[in-house]
């Protein structure tokens, strides 16, 4: 495209209410269409009009205005989840704001993403949004079943002047960009979901049962097997029964290796895998991961629950509300919850945890997020919706007045408010403070996240109960090796 073509090309679009950013974006897009487009194809790039740089974003002109879709339905799918209860709780503000009705169906997570999975692969649009995980982009992305909101972000036509993007934490919204070529980093300028709620790993431990042992949170990794050790053989002895030192998940699902486990993981300078030559290279088999994980699963066997093998978030954390762990090495959210109602209320104290070699805090976090469906026919009012659910307005509310807990817009972890309401959790705010500079996605994105992560939790479990750490880990990374480059 020559000169006078980018200048036609953009005084042509000018008035159809894009923002300058927008513009330059989709002029460069435009130069490169015709070399990239197949290249793309090749490497299965999805994400439907976002490959050949058009969107239904682009066709929405005027001056912004909640009420243009009036009497429209968005028809959302979520999980059964705090968030949900506080959209539902908020959904009345939102309907009278933009006279739009929302249809929410709710499905508990022991089943929703298998709702989830066969609603994108109809490729139906029987619903227009729904709740997703940054790892879920590796999956849902690459066949095109995700929008990409970033044109209806630009489009100063189709989002209100107040949305401020800036303001989300960055590394979140960029857990939401990707270009589907296993091993490349997050990020780019397609962006397939927005931050809603999330967590950050961290320790929440019993500050009286610390207290009675002489003992603080551990700084180091040697610390945290040692104090998990003390708890476990001298609990009883000071009055607090059956006691164990430390709850992190052990069931053989993917879930079991992202929170605690691959925190630590990561701030010990480990690698999930290396891209080699185009290639990823799993990398859990160095000798310094071999090393750890032998580490991590002695630490379980000897100061973990019975039973471990089992265990979801879910009994994680009930057994640290319920007396039976002193530490929880997990969400920071799933010790929230149990700091109310439960025998281990008020007793509870939040700690980053270990640090890593240099002081490293390198921390995984899981997002909750919202994406549109591609396969939606209503995604004018769905963007309507979007931009409301994750706004400064819902989510301020969310924060302070519902189980939003960490906040993904920095004006809301900001706000005296948000700090109020989480002041009665000793060292929550702090710790929430010292982690999030160097919270994020941990793992190496890659289209075989899930399978690839279920295995690692597997031979976790096998290293657990007995085998040799470094055989069942180089006969995984073997195994990965055809099932990531595939």
């Amino acid at each position: 495209m020559s000169a006078m073509d980018d200048n036609h090309f953009m005084t042509s679009i000018a008035g159809r209410g894009l923002s300058r950013r927008r513009l330059l974006r989709m002029a460069g897009a435009a130069t490169a269409a015709a070399a990239s487009a197949p290249l793309l194809q090749a490497c299965g790039f999805g994400g439907g009009e976002g490959l050949t740089g058009e969107s239904e974003a682009d066709n929405v002109t005027g001056a912004f205005d909640w009420k243009k879709h009036k009497g429209k339905t968005v028809r959302l799918l979520m999980n059964k989840h705090p968030y949900t209860d506080a959209l539902k709780a908020h959904r009345e503000e939102f309907e009278q704001k933009t006279g739009i009705t929302l249809a929410i169906d709710e499905f508990p997570e022991s089943n929703y993403f298998d709702k989830l999975t066969l609603e994108l692969r109809s490729q139906q649009g029987n619903y227009d949004a729904f709740m997703l995980g940054a790892y879920m982009v590796w999956q849902y992305g690459p066949p095109g079943y995700l929008e990409d909101l970033q044109p209806w972000i630009d489009n100063s036509s189709a989002t209100n002047a107040e949305y401020d993007p800036d303001d989300f934490f960055s590394p979140l919204i960029t857990a939401g960009q990707w270009n589907f070529e296993n091993g490349s980093p997050l990020g780019g300028n397609r962006q397939w979901m927005l931050p809603w709620g999330f967590e950050t790993n961290t320790v929440c431990y019993r500050k009286d049962v610390f207290d009675k042992l002489g003992l603080r949170p551990a700084e180091t990794f040697d610390e945290l097997i040692d104090t998990a050790a003390a708890i476990t053989k001298n609990a009883s002895s000071k009055g607090f029964g059956d006691m164990y030192g430390i709850a992190v998940r052990g069931s053989k699902e993917w879930a079991t290796i992202h929170p605690g486990f691959m925190t630590m993981y990561s701030r010990m300078g480990l690698k999930d895998f290396e891209v080699d030559g185009g290639k990823l290279m799993p990398a859990m088999n160095s000798p310094e991961a071999v090393d750890f994980t032998d580490k991590w699963a002695k630490m379980v066997r000897d100061s973990g629950p019975a039973g471990w093998t089992s265990y979801t978030w879910y009994q994680a954390s009930a057994d640290l509300g319920a007396g039976n762990a002193a530490m929880l090495f997990d969400a920071d959210i799933a010790a929230y919850f149990q700091n109310e109602g439960t025998p281990a209320a008020g007793k509870l104290a939040w700690h980053p945890g270990p640090k890593g070699p240099g002081g490293a805090l390198d921390t995984n976090m899981w997002i909750w997020s919202l994406g549109m469906n591609a396969a939606s026919v209503n995604k004018e009012p769905t963007w309507w919706f979007l931009q409301w659910a994750t706004s400064k307005e819902h989510l301020q509310y969310a924060a302070t007045k519902q189980q939003h807990i960490d906040a993904v817009r920095k004006s809301v972890a900001g706000s005296a408010a948000y700090k109020d309401r989480l002041s009665a959790a000793t060292d929550f705010v702090d710790t929430f403070q010292e982690v999030m500079p160097q919270t994020a996605i941990q793992f190496t994105p890659q289209t075989a996240f899930f399978d690839a992560t279920t295995s690692w939790a597997a031979a976790l479990q096998d290293i657990y109960n007995g085998a040799s750490a470094t055989s069942t880990l180089n006969q995984l990374a073997s195994d990965l090796e055809g099932t990531v480059n595939s």
